[in-house]
């Protein structure tokens, strides 16, 4: 078994698709005997991110993470996140020598442009630079990949996502008296996730926004006709999205789209743009309609079948992924920097695959 240190800028209170990647991904890990030390903003004094308070940020992480590593002597290091504790990390890392792994969770550079007149290319540069000394840098899908690659990232390794079906369940839906069809958005009430798309769509009858963010009062009071439930969890969110009809996500910038996979687990076809992470994760025509006309595409997806949206989702397992995941980790060698090599009988290389 291995001990991994996973650093994370993003972790509870959160709710997004990253937190849940980690959360489970560390979760199975565990659950196979390996020993997983988080080091996340919980552990530290932290501020709201400008424009998204919800989000903290560590501030002046670097002893801290130093100490918490020193401590743990991990046989791995994986950086999730390319924040405060993400940069302390790979500072610790870079100075003892430690290879190291990092992920590309989110398409952070158009992300920032949204909210700020930041150039796409700088933020792609500032990326690039951190995630090069990664022996490997994980990506969710090969649209990704083959993204990043054209902008110069190397060491892409493909780190699928699954989902737990003993939750997200098409049986035992809420009742609603709506008139039908039921669209569907669940996620983050943000500017990022192009949700103005699916609220603005003026042929549904019905239109249900599951989940929080920092836009949920504006658009609420911009959109009354739509009902916004806030968030829910668990068997509760499965049971509001067997209800619907048919699930729109209106996303253009999702590196993979979580969601999706948890609606189709529920019995639900989904709508999209034909962009990353609907073109990775749907067929088009089995359990999805993607067309840039996002109202062609709902009316097309309301035609599916619902037997074979399941099937679909049944293809993705987190313990396929977190496999993946381990086998993707790089080895710290026994004699490398001041911790590791401090244990005695340590072998860093012993339960973690250093192939590609």
């Amino acid at each position: 078994m291995t001990r991994i240190a996973l650093v994370t800028d993003a972790w509870h209170p959160q709710v997004n698709g990253v937190v849940r990647t980690l959360d489970t991904t560390v979760g199975v890990l565990r659950a196979q005997g390996h020993e997983v030390l988080t080091i996340t903003p919980q552990d530290f004094r932290t501020v709201p991110c400008p424009t998204y308070p919800s989000i903290r940020l560590a501030v002046l992480p670097a002893r801290g993470v130093l100490r918490r590593l020193d401590e743990f002597r991990p046989e791995a290091v994986h950086i999730a996140t390319e924040g405060p504790l993400g940069h302390a990390a790979r500072r610790c890392c870079l100075a003892r020598g430690w290879p190291f792994t990092t992920a590309f969770h989110t398409q952070f550079p158009e992300y920032l442009r949204l909210r700020a007149p930041v150039p796409v290319s700088w933020s792609y540069r500032y990326l690039r630079r951190f995630h090069a000394p990664a022996a490997r840098t994980m990506v969710p899908t090969p649209t990704q990949r083959d993204k990043l690659a054209a902008r110069g990232f190397a060491h892409l390794a493909l780190w699928s996502r699954g989902v737990d079906t003993t939750v997200f369940r098409p049986d035992d839906p809420v009742r609603w008296d709506w008139p039908r069809p039921i669209a569907v958005y669940m996620g983050r009430v943000a500017v990022e996730k192009n949700i103005e798309a699916f609220l603005s769509l003026s042929d549904l009858p019905t239109k249900v926004v599951i989940g929080d963010g920092p836009d949920h009062e504006r658009l609420a009071a911009r959109h009354p006709d739509c009902h916004f439930l806030g968030p829910r969890y668990g068997h509760d969110l499965a049971r509001h999205l067997a209800a619907g009809d048919v699930f729109v996500f209106p996303s253009r910038t999702d590196t993979f789209g979580l969601v999706l996979l948890e609606a189709l687990a529920c019995g639900l076809p989904v709508a999209a743009y034909p962009v990353q992470g609907p073109l990775d994760v749907l067929e088009d025509g089995v359990c999805g309609a993607l067309d840039e006309d996002l109202g062609r595409a709902v009316r097309r997806a309301l035609t599916l079948d619902r037997a074979a949206c399941i099937a679909h989702a049944g293809r993705y397992s987190w313990a396929a992924a977190t496999a993946d995941f381990l086998s993707y980790l790089a080895p710290i060698a026994a004699n490398a920097g001041s911790a590791a090599g401090n244990r005695p009988g340590s072998n860093g290389s012993r339960s973690v695959s250093s192939q590609p």
